[in-house]
This record gives C-alpha cells, sequence and structure tokens, in this order.
C-alpha cells in the first residue's frame, strides 16, 4: 500500500512536512498536541493563543462525484463539517473549548463548481456552527476567502483555520502522562445524540486510499477532472463498488466514505468539566491513526492498546478491497476510534459514562507503561503491531 500511496501522491506520515517544520520553534508546550503561543494580543503571562489549520482534503473530491450523480446537495455541508471537525477536534486535545474564531479558505475550479455549492459549503458552515452553540461550543464564522484558482484546483478544496485564547492553566498537554496510566478510546461510528443519521467513522483521513481502493473504474472515464492525469492506471479507481451500492449499514457506499467527521466537543467540554485534574492527555487520532499517540509521548513510554472497540464495516471492506496489511490500516485509519483519553482507571469510567450519555460507545482500550523507547503497540484479532 506504501507503493501506492507514493504513485499516487500521498504520504500518509507527512514525512516532508515533518521534516520541512523540524527547525522550527516548537511552541511553549513542545509535547501539547497543538502548538501553543504567548498571549500575542492580549501580552498576559496567564493566557496563550492557538491557531490551527486543516481541511477536508480529497473528501471534497468524492462528494463532487456522488453530488453529480445524485444531485444531493447535502454532502456539501458533511464537507463543510470535516474542515470545521478536523480544526475542532485538534484544539480539543489541549483543553480548549473556545471561544473560537473560524476563517474558510475554498478554492474552486469555476467551470465545475457552480455558486449553490458554495453556497451550500459557506452556509452549512455557519449552520454547524448554530449547532454546536446548543452543545455549549461557541465558534465566531469571521468569513473567509473564496477563490476561483481553476489552474491550481481540478474541482474543490476545503479548508479553515481556527482560533482562540485560553488560560494556560487550563490547558491540556502530555506531561502528566505516566506509567499505570490507561487510554480510553471513544467510537468514530454510530449516532451521537447530536448527529442527524448513522456515521461510519470515516473522519477525513486516508480518503485517497479509500476512493481509490473501493470505486470501480468507470468513474475515471466518466470524471477525468477526480483525477490526476500523471498518475498511473493501475492506482486509479480498482475497486467494485458503485457510490449507491447499498450495504449493511443504514448507508450506501458513497455516503458511508463521506460520513461527516465526528466532533467529539460536546463529550470533551463535560470530561473537562468534571475531569480536568485527571487528563494526562487527548489525542486526535487522525493521520498517523492509532500509531498518532507516538508523537506526543513526554518519555519513553510504551502505549499498549491489546483492548480497541471492534473494528466497523467501512475499514473491513476498505481492508478487503485494497488487500492493504493491517499494521498498515491501523496506522493509516482510525479504526474506529478517533479519539483516546490517557487518565487513571478511576476517571476512565467517568469518561465512559460521560460519551454513553451522548450515544458514543467508548472503553479502556489500553495502558500506559516504562520502556527503553517510546512505541504503540497494537494487539488486535488481526496481529501484533509494533510502531516506534
Amino acid at each position: 500500500m506504501n507503493d501506492r500511496y507514493s504513485q499516487r501522491g500521498v504520504s500518509a506520515q507527512k514525512e516532508d512536512v515533518h521534516k520541512a517544520v523540524a527547525k522550527l520553534d516548537k511552541g511553549l508546550f513542545p509535547n501539547a498536541f497543538c502548538k501553543v503561543y504567548p498571549d500575542y494580543w492580549g501580552n498576559d503571562p496567564d493566557y496563550c493563543n492557538l491557531m490551527h489549520a486543516d481541511g477536508a482534503g480529497t473528501k471534497s473530491i468524492l462528494a463532487y462525484m456522488y453530488w453529480k450523480e445524485t444531485g444531493d446537495m447535502s454532502v456539501w455541508q458533511g464537507i463543510a463539517i470535516d474542515s470545521i471537525v478536523m480544526n475542532i477536534d485538534d484544539l480539543l486535545c489541549v483543553g480548549a473549548t473556545g471561544p473560537f474564531t473560524y476563517s474558510s479558505t475554498i478554492g474552486r475550479n469555476k467551470h465545475l463548481i457552480p455558486g449553490e455549492v458554495i453556497s451550500a459549503i459557506i452556509n452549512g458552515t455557519q449552520a454547524y456552527f448554530d449547532k454546536l452553540r446548543n452543545y455549549g461550543i461557541d465558534v465566531h464564522f469571521l468569513g473567509g476567502e473564496t477563490a476561483d484558482v481553476g489552474d491550481v484546483v481540478r474541482t474543490v478544496i476545503v479548508d479553515g483555520t481556527m482560533a482562540c485564547r485560553m488560560r494556560r492553566d487550563k490547558l491540556i498537554t502530555t506531561e502528566k502522562m505516566q506509567a499505570g496510566d490507561v487510554v480510553v478510546s471513544l467510537a468514530s461510528y454510530g449516532q451521537a445524540t447530536y448527529e442527524d443519521e448513522y456515521n461510519s467513522g470515516m473522519g477525513s483521513n486516508g480518503l485517497t486510499s479509500a476512493r481509490h481502493e473501493m470505486l470501480h473504474k468507470q468513474y475515471a472515464a466518466k470524471y477525468p477532472e477526480s483525477v490526476d492525469p500523471n498518475l498511473a492506471d493501475e492506482v486509479v479507481y480498482n475497486g467494485k463498488y458503485i457510490l449507491e451500492d447499498i450495504t449493511n449499514t443504514p448507508l450506501n457506499i458513497g455516503k458511508m466514505i463521506l460520513s461527516p467527521t465526528r466532533t467529539y466537543a460536546p463529550v470533551i467540554l463535560k470530561v473537562l468539566e468534571q475531569h480536568f485534574d485527571k487528563i494526562h492527555g487527548i489525542i486526535h487520532c487522525s493521520g498517523g491513526g492509532q500509531s498518532k499517540c507516538l508523537h506526543y509521548l513526554p518519555a519513553n513510554f510504551r502505549v499498549v492498546k491489546h483492548n480497541l472497540l471492534p473494528v466497523p464495516p467501512l475499514f473491513t471492506m476498505i481492508q478487503e478491497s485494497a488487500g492493504t496489511d493491517w499494521r498498515e490500516m491501523y496506522q493509516v485509519f482510525n479504526m474506529g476510534q478517533r479519539l483516546e483519553i490517557f487518565t487513571d482507571k478511576e476517571t476512565a469510567a467517568g469518561i465512559i459514562a460521560i460519551a454513553a450519555g451522548f450515544g458514543i460507545k467508548a472503553q479502556i482500550s489500553g495502558y500506559v507503561e516504562d520502556a527503553p523507547k517510546k512505541e504503540v503497540v497494537i494487539e488486535s484479532q488481526h496481529g501484533r503491531f509494533v510502531y516506534n
């Protein structure tokens, strides 16, 4: 699969990016999940500033194809949600709960993406902020940039930047992590009380692989704009599925892959209200999947995940379509749990109860122990995998 990633121009672990930023300042707390800046605007030593940029990635290509096939405009609000959640859930990992500011950046090929799509994305963004406000998460939409860049973007790309100011004594970093801590994993699939339908757990990582490995070759001919013309034919749409094929979930294939990225904001808000002092780290298992926490360990710890939640149908289907090694599946995809919290056993029970109150499965999935070097171990029904 690594070879197919490379041929598609994708880097699963973003090695070039990590190399490019290696010499940059790591911020006030190098082991924090997001970079923490001094309080540049207020100049108050008790406060800090946070800013984060992310987006829906290549998921927007699938939305484009699904919209063209079905006329379903709702997929564009889903893309707006993806861009928001990939920002806000990263910031949640350092304890930020708002108020946030948000600016969107949309680049489109105007010949293929009409005004009604841009309207659906922008208005979908505000609609989602209105929904989050009902759960105590306050986000102010400050506008952004929408550019017609057809020479650069083949269809559309939707990104965003989120920022906030918060007290330093409310920060969550991994500095308190210690041997004996447990890992609580929160499911990315199912239907949370604040979601309108079943969520497959896809998130917004690994979409290039999922799209090409699952969908039928016919889409290459029908939507050439969805493919880099420089790609070799053998890595383009290798799958057997049609977008509207039914599945053993409430969603068809297209909607499964397009499930909006689940936010854990309502859950984390309550967790921090009730258990702040006992939280030793929060990790958003996005790029890097179940090995993500490796980059944020404050010392030579081994994180052993021996009791992960069951793998939901979508990821099994991706694995079967691609023939991907399970070791790589756990490193690329969230595999059904996209947020994990490091704490003690007693606090874990309270976190699990809070998640259950929102209809989200959660369980103790692993533990932390001392080790000669930093590593993550996955012990699953599909094998034992070590990442270091």
